[in-house]
């Protein structure tokens, strides 16, 4: 799903954001880096507490980190979601491997799951969770075991390539503020000075 106004519109809209976030660059790079972490990882609905937490944490900017989670989007949450689950299971020993579909599929059985058992606390119904727990070990364990090492890389990239950018930016404003000041400060060109 498009969000509205189009893909450009919203990167825009980031870019605005970061743009006007006035802080140290490096402090700005890392709240970056730790909302790609938090948006790279399996933990839907989590990764803004998430990357506002580890921006906190590491001292990083907050805001940078909110925006950062949008590199967990429609476009790099099946690379990432095949990547980290393929790569779990390999470190869990159980090579199989998994369709997007698949996995996406299993997530969506999760949460309706546990939509049935919240509700199962009010009203006669039995809550079962023994589906919830093979889908935490079949897919939520290996995805989230496989998914912190691209998302460290992915952080460590985000933060080198974001730190000598927003410092450039930073400079550039600097000497845009001094040229308005020294413009503002020199008298204009045919009045009398007495």
């Amino acid at each position: 799903m498009l969000p509205p106004g189009g893909w450009s519109r919203a990167l825009s809209y980031l870019r605005l954001r970061l743009t006007r976030i006035s802080d140290q660059p490096h402090r700005v790079a890392r709240g970056i880096a730790c909302g790609v972490f938090a948006g790279c990882t399996p933990l839907f609905g989590l990764h803004l507490p998430l990357a506002a937490t580890l921006a906190w944490a590491f001292r990083g900017n907050v805001v940078a980190a909110l925006i950062g989670t949008a590199a967990g989007n429609p476009v790099t949450i099946p690379i990432l979601a095949v990547l980290s689950l393929d790569l779990g299971r390999a470190i869990l020993g159980d090579g199989l491997s998994l369709p997007f579909g698949e996995i996406m599929t299993a997530f969506g059985q999760a949460g309706d799951e546990i939509t049935r058992n919240i509700k199962a606390l009010f009203t006669p119904a039995v809550a079962h969770w023994d589906k919830l727990a093979q889908f935490g070990h079949e897919v939520f364990l290996p995805y989230l075991i496989g998914s912190i090492g691209p998302a460290l890389l992915a952080a460590i990239l985000a933060y080198w390539l974001s730190l000598p950018m927003i410092e450039a930016y930073h400079s550039l404003r600097a000497r845009q503020r001094a040229a308005r000041l020294a413009r503002r400060d020199t008298p204009a060109s045919g009045t009398k000075e007495d």
